[in-house]
């Protein structure tokens, strides 16, 4: 143990300096637009060598694919069922609340020794960041649905509308803008906490932005944080756009 405090504290002080160092460099007269077209063509040399680029953007969006995927078949559900059992609904959005406030490499070191799970670097990413995910989709979710407004309900009921009819045709359609919303937040969290699994071995960008903060090389740390960065404004951008075009239907379909 006496062994492992300095090694990580050598490593925050890499990073730290590594992330100084770039701030100098974007603050110097030269342009930023220059900085970062030498950082993208880096990183398109790195792809076209055919090396570890390739594979490590493949594992990156295979996990957040994973961990979305989960997450939204855990947590929508609940967040439905939350609505209809309203006295676990604190409870159950506590325990979410928790995960979120764990600290992310924290979170994986948690994992890492629990058996099964902790036999493969992926399986480790993938239910760190559903974890992490699970609290924007939740609340949103309960949110959404418990905000309908209760006359609709009871008109759908005095339509003849059973349970699953009166979900599926009024509290989804209703409800879809926000369960899109909480898609979008916990997307970008995602997307960003992805980087450090590379902490344990799962790969993804942040193995470059780990390379290049060891060589203190910032062309590798800017070659992992541009696409990821990228990748959170447009899919943040993709879902907000969605979920705009679900709302707009449903203020039309109002009348």
């Amino acid at each position: 143990e006496s062994e492992v405090v300095p090694s990580l504290a050598e490593k925050t002080g890499i990073m730290i300096g590594a992330v100084f160092n770039t701030v100098e460099k974007l603050a110097a007269p030269r342009k930023l637009a220059d900085l970062t077209a030498e950082r993208l063509s880096f990183f398109q040399a790195e792809l076209r060598k055919g090396g570890r680029a390739e594979p490590t953007i493949r594992s990156y969006l295979a996990h957040l694919r994973s961990a979305l995927r989960w997450a939204t078949a855990i947590a929508v559900p609940t967040g439905v069922w939350l609505t209809r059992r309203p006295r676990w609904a604190k409870p159950v959005i506590g325990v979410a609340n928790v995960l979120q406030t764990i600290p992310s490499l924290a979170m994986f070191g948690f994992l890492l020794p629990l058996p099964w799970l902790g036999e493969r670097a992926a399986r480790v990413a993938i239910v760190a960041l559903a974890a992490y995910a699970l609290l924007p989709i939740l609340r949103n979710t309960y949110a959404g649905i418990q905000g309908i407004d209760r006359s609709l309900i009871e008109v759908a009921g005095a339509l003849g509308l059973t349970g699953t009819q009166r979900f599926f045709k009024v509290e989804l359609p209703l409800a879809a803008s926000f369960i899109l919303a909480g898609l979008r937040t916990a997307t970008v969290i995602c997307v960003g906490i992805a980087t450090i699994a590379a902490a344990v071995g799962a790969g993804g960008l942040g193995e470059l932005i780990f390379r290049g903060v060891a060589s203190l090389d910032n062309r590798l740390v800017l070659a992992g944080a541009i696409p990821a960065a990228l990748l959170a404004l447009g899919v943040d951008g993709g879902l907000g756009l969605l979920e705009r075009w679900f709302r707009v239907r449903t203020v039309q379909a109002a009348p």
